[in-house]
């Protein structure tokens, strides 16, 4: 029988792949590791084996990840799910067809998702633009479909969270605004410190105690990708409740830190209801 958990402690990125991976397996290391919630985030179309040609290809990626969080729920977890188009898909769908028909394959892919937003089944969009190098034109192409994630998300109230370069990313913030999307629900998975957006820190970012003392708002995430050719990439589904414990347990972070990172920023800039039983 589980403890009843001391502390919520929520993975704010991660991915569950009953195919690719393990699936129900790790989420159940996450809950035997003291974790409580997960944002649980849809994976490119690639690892379902679907290459879009238009944005309805996307809806058994979006399914999958439906199914998958209501087996993980059935464990008495705290899931939401993330929906939305890995920013990468713009290389490999301009290779199959003209740019501009891809950056609008992905933008019908993110609407497709929006729905699910409004009928409640998703809390969040995810989107980006390449973490790579690219040429201008692709590069322009892939803030065209940011843009469109941005105001989506302005129109259905709710949180998105980008993948994108490493560093703050901080134009991200104008066009937000343009958007009519609030800044203060952008969130930057895969974060430095020094994002204007809000930053989600891989569990083991050797700042988190420091930003603590600070008072400064972030979430924290696994990245676990959920694969078998990759075990553990990019970091474990255990490691953001044993990383926070850890913290704890050396006094690095308070009682306080873990309830403001694990419940009370997910809860305000996702819109959802993180507590204990």
């Amino acid at each position: 029988m589980n403890r009843v958990p001391r502390y919520p402690i929520t993975d704010d990125h991660i991915h569950l792949d009953p195919v690719n991976g393990i699936g129900i397996a790790a989420a159940k290391e996450f809950q035997r590791a003291a974790g409580t919630h997960l944002f649980l985030v849809a994976k490119p179309s690639w690892s379902h084996g679907i290459v879009p040609s238009r944005g309805e290809d996307y809806r058994p990626v979006f399914e999958a990840t439906l199914s998958m969080a209501r087996e993980v729920r059935g464990l008495g977890l705290g899931v939401f799910a993330i929906l939305g188009v890995h920013p990468a898909e713009i290389s490999r769908l301009s290779e199959q067809m003209p740019l501009d028909r891809a950056a609008g394959v992905m933008q019908e892919g993110l609407t497709l998702a929006a729905g699910y937003v409004r009928r409640g089944e998703a809390v969040a969009l995810k989107s980006g633009r390449p973490h790579y190098p690219v040429e201008p034109p692709v590069w322009e192409a892939s803030q065209s479909v940011l843009r469109h994630a941005l105001a989506l998300g302005a129109d259905c109230g709710c949180a998105v969270q980008i993948h994108a370069e490493s560093g703050p990313c901080a134009d991200v913030v104008e066009m937000a605004r343009d958007t009519g999307m609030d800044p203060g629900r952008v969130v930057k998975h895969f974060a430095t410190p020094d994002t204007p957006l809000v930053p989600s820190l891989i569990a083991r970012h050797e700042m988190i105690p420091s930003l603590c003392r600070e008072g400064r708002t972030f979430t924290m995430e696994s990245d676990y990708m959920d694969e078998r050719s990759r075990p553990g990439a990019v970091i474990g589904p255990r490691s953001v409740p044993r990383f926070t414990l850890r913290l704890l347990g050396e006094g690095a972070i308070t009682d306080e830190d873990i309830w403001r990172i694990h419940a009370e920023t997910p809860s305000r800039v996702y819109g959802v209801e993180i507590h204990l039983p």
